[in-house]
């Protein structure tokens, strides 16, 4: 993701990808809540998860099913192949069973819709099992088993405390055979994973050192507590050394995909019924239009912020030098790095505001969205993300949280950063992060009735909406006119179209890393510091990157279409509650979700 990571996860294939699920699940997915009208379809996939579940202990957790908190996946090879198999079973005992009447429109609308996005999901996660192999070349992917499994329990389950405690400390003790299994199944990463990987690690010792009993507090079972994550600081130590000292060495594998396989990949991720190659050029476009876009907004700023200077030349060298030396100015409006998280919580009563007094959409009530400053072990490459709530232990809270720039920076690299992340770039984050970005829609999203629905996400449609209504909150009159503030939207914008260019040149060309420096740091007006983590990035995910500019291309499109066809009669408030009304479906699957959203609510 951009300069933030939204953190909605199940581990599928052995990847983490974006899902939802809905009620505090402590009895079984198949419990007696709602199964007397439930239909059969629903009922098989319930059948899928609870088989799921017992398997990957983790991906119950994550989704808030709590029977399983005590226990970590089996991740040798021979259970990760059971993960797949019954993948596969499940995909052709489902198109056996549903399909022909899903071909004969003999489903119920609801149960059409998720046939299709369970059986594009199976084929998904099968696709990808079969063509990455992450256990083998992704150290990062332990991190899950090795910190947030213990993590989740304490920061956001909702069992009694002295229940996740417990759970915990079981968790802690079968840590070994997770470093075991990292050992004896880790080959040759590509170096700049193993990079970021050894900083998580780092950041997981500290967890168990600091972080955990900051967020446990008094517990009855503090000594028990302190004595399995004292064996744990051990054991982390000493994979951090065989990671620097062992798995370092080797670490010569290669990150691009190449166009074949990113074409596929992006086929089925990004799921819009679109190209890579015709969203790359799509991304060109935009990208030339947003800088016209910035190039007029920074002229109106040029002589309150150079009182006295010629402005530039308005041709291409002119107008790049222009918006350059404007962005650079307004960036200079920023906080400090103590004050960071403060700065963001400062930010959220005016937009909250806003968005009621202008009837944009209901907000969740009660607001249960914490902003928090990032745990250690889980920064890396973004400065912010969203931890939702857990879709099946609902009643939790959901984290806003903010990376501050680290302590072992040197001044200079501080100052681009806050320059970077400025009280005018601050509040842009705000409307992505949570407010109505990704808190709001996924709040929403865990309201769905739907089960397959509620489990299974699209990221482009996450990513989309989040970007989205960045525009579309200063378009309707939040900052009042303040030019800076514009300016540092249309900047986080085009970072969203940078993204999708940069993703698909990284792997589907021979771009090096100071090309796409170049790119970032002249064309997209980014720090060098802020641009050279994205390089990072592009190279530990694929297609990822290009969600951000895919989802906001298909909400902005879908938001014309739908305005024109309603006239006077659009109301934005609805329009906004109907796209969020279905949870966070595949974009190609909106239009004819939100027309018959919009024509049942119609008075």
């Amino acid at each position: 993701m951009q300069a933030w990571a939204t953190t909605v996860r199940v581990a599928a294939s052995g990847l983490v990808s974006f899902v939802l699920l809905g009620a505090v699940m402590t009895t079984p997915v198949s419990a007696d809540e709602g199964t007397g009208a439930e239909s059969e379809l629903q009922a098989f996939y319930r059948d899928f998860l609870e088989v799921s579940f017992a398997m990957r202990p983790l991906s119950a957790t994550f989704l808030g099913d709590h029977r399983f908190d005590d226990q970590l996946d089996d991740i040798s090879a021979a259970a990760r192949a059971r993960w797949l198999a019954h993948d596969r079973d499940t995909l052709a005992t489902l198109e056996q069973r549903f399909g022909t009447a899903a071909a004969a429109g003999k489903l119920s609308a609801d149960d059409a819709l998720d046939y299709r996005i369970f059986r594009d999901d199976l084929v998904r996660s099968i696709w990808l099992t079969e063509n990455f192999h992450p256990f083998e070349d992704d150290p990062r992917v332990y991190g899950g088993y090795l910190s947030d499994s213990v993590y989740s329990l304490v920061a956001q389950s909702t069992l009694p405390k002295e229940t996740n405690v417990a759970n915990a400390i079981d968790r802690i003790r079968q840590l070994p055979r997770i470093v075991a299994a990292a050992k004896a199944t880790l080959t040759t990463p590509p170096a700049s994973v193993l990079a970021t990987a050894i900083g998580q690690n780092r950041g997981a010792i500290s967890f168990y050192k600091e972080d955990l009993f900051t967020l446990v507090g008094q517990t009855e079972q503090q000594a028990e507590l302190k004595a399995a994550a004292a064996e744990a600081v051990g054991l982390l130590e000493g994979y951090q050394q065989f990671l620097e000292d062992e798995l370092q060495p080797r670490a010569r594998g290669e990150w691009r995909l190449g166009r074949e396989l990113f074409a596929k990949k992006f086929e089925l991720v990004v799921d819009m019924g679109l190209t890579a190659e015709a969203l790359l050029a799509e991304a060109e476009a935009e990208f030339e239009r947003v800088q016209m876009e910035m190039a007029v907004i920074a002229r109106q700023l040029w002589a309150e912020r150079f009182p006295g200077r010629s402005i530039p030349p308005d041709d291409a060298a002119g107008r790049k030098q222009l918006i350059t030396e404007v962005t650079a100015a307004v960036g200079r409006d920023h906080g400090e790095p103590e004050t960071l998280v403060r700065d963001a919580r400062e930010t959220v009563a005016a937009i909250c505001s806003f968005i009621r007094e202008n009837d944009l959409l209901a907000l969740p009530e009660p607001d249960r969205c914490q902003i928090i400053e990032m745990p250690a072990f889980r920064r890396g490459n973004s400065l912010a993300y969203l931890d939702s709530a857990l879709p099946l232990d609902p009643a939790g809270a959901s984290y806003y949280a903010i990376s501050p720039p680290p302590a072992t920076w040197g001044e200079e690299k501080v100052r681009s950063f806050l320059e970077e992340y400025n009280q005018h770039m601050l509040q842009i984050l705000t409307i992505h992060e949570a407010y109505p970005g990704h808190y709001v829609q996924l709040e929403y999203a865990n309201r769905v009735p739907s089960l397959v629905r509620k489990v299974i996400g699209s990221g482009t449609y996450i990513e989309g909406w989040a970007v989205y209504t960045e525009r579309m909150m200063l378009d309707q009159g939040y900052g009042e006119g303040d030019l800076a503030l514009r300016l540092n939207q249309l900047k986080f914008y085009l970072r969203a179209v940078a993204n999708a260019i940069l993703d698909h040149r990284m792997h589907c060309s021979e771009w090096t890393d100071d090309e796409a420096l170049t790119f970032l740091v002249r064309d997209a007006y980014q720090t060098e510091g802020e641009a050279r983590l994205k390089i990072v990035r592009a190279k530990q995910s694929s297609v990822q990157l290009s969600t951000y500019f895919a989802g906001r291309t298909a909400m902005m499109r879908l938001r014309n279409e739908i305005q024109r066809e309603l006239g006077d009669a659009f109301s934005l408030g609805r329009y906004h509650e109907a796209v969020l009304s279905a949870g966070s479906v595949p974009v190609k699957l909106l239009p004819e979700i939100v027309r018959r959203a919009m024509t049942s609510s119609a008075p």
